[in-house]
């Protein structure tokens, strides 16, 4: 029970229980939209909310239409109660983790365009204080690592924010990719110095690495529209095409550093496309109690964000 007081000094005892109706009937839109969400009776729906609205002393919602509509004062005071369910979920998840045993696997899905070695530490430390842990790591492209979160495939994603839900997530930052369009020196836009206009590179192929996430979670950026193009699987099967002076394309420069000091490929200045610098971070659903093992790796993965 949640107690709050008044101006007028009486107590007004409000239960977590009157705050979920409420968010239900937001959500749902009606009071027997709600009633169904909650399995429960309409009688009970409306009774919980006129209680509530009794011992507030104003009405939550305006009911001269055919959908309940929150009032000025329900506006307010919804946006507190979301804050507090959003707490309450949060003591629930602290709570599950805490009973929770170490657990059997905890999954990871990382961008293929960032490096392990940013993580390789914290992964080792946890590998030893939990070797009955069998982690697992995938690596996915483009909106691989989101899709493999948001359908509880991945206890953790490391990726970039692109089309992330960030009211249903908390996140910590990771590092940095750098993409830069790149080359063959034989290649034929790569002969001569200056920005390449978009039109003539659409006379070259351009090779993309396919995603993994589905459409829903296709990502994909820095596609020359109406250009020839070669689609892989892969950014090594991708740098093997470029480096044969078969097309050209974005790769992370971390992958390339070796061929870019070698002079086997060489950066290209592409109208439009620019290097891409992007942010990643670790990704966790709220929604998702942590274990011991999850809970630990996250805590490490906070501390070195500092």
């Amino acid at each position: 029970m949640i107690t709050i007081f008044k101006e007028d000094h009486l107590r007004c005892h409000m239960t977590l229980d009157q705050l979920v109706v409420l968010d239900a009937i937001v959500a749902s839109g009606t009071f027997r939209g709600a009633a169904d969400r909650l399995n429960k009776a309409q009688s009970a729906v409306s009774h919980q909310i006129k209680k509530l609205e009794d011992e507030l002393g104003f009405d939550l919602f305006l009911r001269d239409a055919y959908r309940p509509r929150l009032s000025p004062e329900g506006e307010v005071f919804f946006r507190e109660a979301t804050r507090v369910l959003g707490q309450v979920r949060g003591l629930k998840n602290v709570a599950a983790g805490l009973r929770s045993e170490q657990e059997p696997m905890i999954s990871i899905a990382i961008t293929a365009t960032m490096s392990l070695d940013p993580i390789l530490d914290i992964l080792g430390e946890v590998g030893r204080a939990y070797p009955g842990t069998h982690i697992k790591l995938a690596t996915e492209m483009m909106g691989g690592p989101l899709a493999r979160l948001m359908s509880g495939d991945a206890d953790v994603a490391i990726a970039g924010l692109d089309g992330v839900p960030i009211d249903e997530v908390e996140t910590l930052p990771v590092g940095t990719i750098s993409i830069r369009p790149v080359a063959s020196p034989r290649f034929p836009a790569a002969d001569r110095s200056g920005v390449k206009s978009r039109r003539e590179m659409q006379s070259y192929t351009q090779i993309i690495v396919s995603g993994t996430g589905g459409k829903e979670y296709d990502q994909s950026r820095d596609l020359l529209s109406g250009g020839q193009r070669w689609t892989v699987s892969d950014f090594q099967a991708k740098k093997a095409i470029i480096k044969a002076g078969l097309g050209w394309g974005g790769i992370p420069e971390h992958l390339m550093a070796e061929e870019l000091a070698k002079g086997e490929l060489v950066p290209l200045a592409v109208e439009g496309y620019p290097p891409r610098h992007t942010e990643v971070f670790a990704i966790r659903r709220r929604d998702r109690p942590m274990g011991k093992v999850m809970s630990s790796m996250w805590e490490k993965l906070a501390e070195k964000a500092l």
